[in-house]
């Protein structure tokens, strides 16, 4: 029996934080892997893209705002069951306009000490321990 590697997605993640300490998530749509669960916004790095045009890229389609990519937090890689992931994750700055929810069901301001009571996906974890860290 051989064995294929599983797929794998380098993704570009955003902590956006406001002026008052307040970290942007979203909540995942209701269908797909990892349905409903909460998530810091960003998402897969195209062909001949940095992570960071990926990141502003990411974030004007799904939330409508222009941000600026700022200080690398920390990089994680993490297999799940069907695919690995390695997700390459920013401070963010929120420039101009409202945050829309246009490809997530939900999107929710929030204090560090708030983000407990939301269900992150596994690989998430660890951003938000790298954020207590500071």
């Amino acid at each position: 029996m051989s064995q294929f590697p599983l797929p794998h997605k380098h993704i570009g993640v955003a902590v956006i934080q406001d002026g008052q300490g307040q970290i942007l998530i979203d909540r995942r749509p209701n269908h797909g892997l990892m349905a409903g669960l909460w998530e810091f916004p960003g998402g897969k790095v195209e062909q001949g893209e940095t992570v960071i045009e990926c990141i502003k890229r990411e974030i004007q389609e799904e939330l409508g705002i222009e941000i600026e990519v700022g200080k690398h937090l920390i990089t994680i890689d993490h297999t799940y069951s069907q695919f690995r992931v390695t997700l390459t994750v920013h401070y963010c700055r929120h420039l101009r306009g409202v945050p829309q929810p246009l490809e997530c069901q939900e999107i929710r301001w929030v204090s560090l000490a708030e983000i407990d009571q939301f269900s992150f996906p596994e690989a998430n974890a660890e951003i938000i321990t790298a954020l207590r860290r500071g």
